[in-house]
């Protein structure tokens, strides 16, 4: 088992910068890829990015990708989301999430662990 805890969410304005945290526990954290979701209001859940279980590897989403960086600790067992330049539409829940394997993913699927969420509000 991995647990999962998410923090850093807040309101912001647009075009500010937040990083979102996410600390695991149970596991070896180098062990899983790593992911970050997003859910707005109304909206299905959607892919941010994704890191490999070493961090050599990310992989974005369209929407956020040259705005949002990922990376991890994993000597810290943390995981991040660097969010810059956010807009409006960014505004969602974040989701950490933690695959059983270290290669990353894209769908929500293929995540066992995830956690409950961080509220991301930007103003315009």
């Amino acid at each position: 088992q991995v647990q999962l805890l998410e923090s850093g969410g807040g309101l912001v304005q647009a075009g500010t910068s937040l990083t979102l945290s996410c600390a695991a526990s149970g596991r070896t954290f180098s062990d899983h890829a790593m992911g970050w979701f997003r859910q707005a209001p109304g909206k299905e859940r959607s892919f941010v990015g994704t890191i490999s279980g070493i961090g050599g590897t990310t992989f974005y989403g369209g929407s956020v990708k040259g705005r949002f960086t990922i990376t991890r600790d994993n000597s810290m067992n943390r995981l991040y989301l660097q969010m810059d330049d956010l807009k409006p539409e960014d505004t969602a829940v974040y989701y950490c999430a933690a695959r059983r394997v270290s290669t990353i993913g894209v769908r929500a699927e293929l995540y066992e662990y995830w956690g409950r969420g961080t509220q991301v509000t930007v103003s315009s």
